[in-house]
């Protein structure tokens, strides 16, 4: 018999070992598929509107076409706010005994020269607030419509002195910081 193994006669060759930059390929091409994908996803999601381009597109078409552009109203400054200090307390006309009121008021307006122009007609103003509380019952304070009202009604008291002494801006809000009655 033939001492040699029948494997000696084939020629298998070495063994070869996978190589690991390949599977470094494979990992380091996920990731990057799965960064786009992400990207694609935030940019649809983030991304400008269809409503913004079509706005655009409109605007350019009504630039070429010759017809007016729209009046764009003018931004806004930032809110500023003052107070008007110290608390107005007024007597109210109440049957048989004495009640007292006492507002904090304060106005908000976008102009810094209107809460200087406030700060130097203090008395005046200060002096129609008063009477204004004072021309209330209790009667008419007592439920949320009343202090809606006198909000409402010291707003139109502002707006008048301010029409009246020529002032700078408008008053776009009034606020009452604290309400007692007693």
């Amino acid at each position: 018999m033939n001492d040699e193994s029948p494997d000696d006669d084939l020629d298998l060759g070495t063994e070869k070992t996978p190589r690991p930059w390949k599977k470094i390929l494979i990992i380091v091409v996920g990731v990057l598929l799965l960064l786009g994908a992400g990207g694609g996803v935030t940019y649809f999601l983030l991304g400008p509107s269809e409503e913004a381009g079509k706005k655009g597109e409109e605007q350019a078409g009504a630039d070429v076409a010759g017809e007016p552009e729209e009046v764009v109203q003018e931004e806004k400054g930032p809110a500023v706010y003052h107070s008007l200090a110290p608390v107005f307390v007024v007597n109210l006309p109440s049957n048989g005994r004495a009640r007292l009121l006492q507002v904090g008021v304060e106005v908000m307006t976008r102009s810094a020269d209107l809460v200087e122009f406030l700060k130097h007609n203090d008395p005046m103003v200060r002096h129609n607030l008063l009477k204004l509380f004072g021309s209330r019952r209790v009667s008419d304070l007592s439920d949320r419509a009343g202090k809606e009202k006198l909000q409402a009604d010291v707003l139109a008291e502002l707006q008048r002195i301010i029409e009246e002494l020529s002032g700078p801006g408008e008053v776009e809000a009034v606020y009452f910081s604290s309400f007692v009655m007693q």
